[in-house]
């Protein structure tokens, strides 16, 4: 593989442009590609292998639009697909953060902030500005479709986990209250799922595959 995975590469149809704004273009497209090569801890739903992060970002685009009616009040659907295409392919540069590893959340938004920059910053300036806009809006998760995308990206993972026997919450001895933190923006931002993700959760805490908290909880309903 290229050492480096956003570099344009020569004999691409964007050195043979002699548009600098298609070129630019072009360019950030080529960049973005080795999202394909970002590998997620989630499985994919049949269990065959692990998600890559172009895939989660496709997936959850088709959720924005799929989920509509069921969206928030205010919620524009086709502007969080555009975010939730958007907001993972500063792991071309950042990686992914694997959601229950404490230790690497930490510093997440920082180093995908400076991968958002530069990527974005290949982009001519106009077009530049609107997606590093709708980055943003998606990391602040104050708009309604901002909690709308929010609510997918934690609702998505959560499901392959449930096809997969608890997935990554078994593998790596995730706790009940973790879980339940991580699935909170679902609440607001796709209420009509809450209660069978609910239910869900509490389901993979009876068999064993989410841990008891440090208070003993296992289940039963939501904190």
């Amino acid at each position: 593989m290229d050492p480096d995975p956003t570099r344009a590469g020569g004999g691409c149809l964007q050195g043979h442009a002699d548009d600098p704004d298609l070129a630019r273009r072009l360019a950030f497209l080529i960049a973005v590609d080795a999202l394909k090569h970002v590998e997620r801890r989630t499985r994919l739903f049949d269990g065959s292998r692990r998600e890559n992060s172009a895939e989660h970002s496709w997936h959850l685009a088709l959720f924005a639009l799929t989920l509509a009616p069921h969206a928030p009040p205010g919620a524009d659907a086709a502007r969080a697909a555009a975010m939730l295409l958007l907001h993972d392919v500063v792991e071309v540069r950042a990686g992914d953060t694997f959601a229950y590893d404490a230790g690497a959340v930490a510093g997440q938004h920082e180093r995908e902030a400076l991968a958002a920059g530069e990527l974005f910053g290949m982009l001519p300036a106009p077009q530049a500005a609107e997606f590093r806009a709708l980055w943003d809006e998606f990391e602040a998760g104050a708009t309604p479709t901002a909690c709308y995308a929010n609510a997918i990206d934690r609702l998505q993972p959560m499901m392959q986990n449930d096809a997969n026997a608890g997935g990554t919450w078994r593998e790596h001895g995730v706790t009940r209250a973790a879980v339940f933190d991580r699935a909170r923006p679902v609440a607001a931002g796709l209420p009509a799922a809450w209660d069978a993700l609910c239910r869900t959760i509490d389901a993979h805490c009876a068999s064993g595959a989410i841990l008891a908290d440090a208070t003993g909880a296992a289940g039963g309903s939501a904190p």
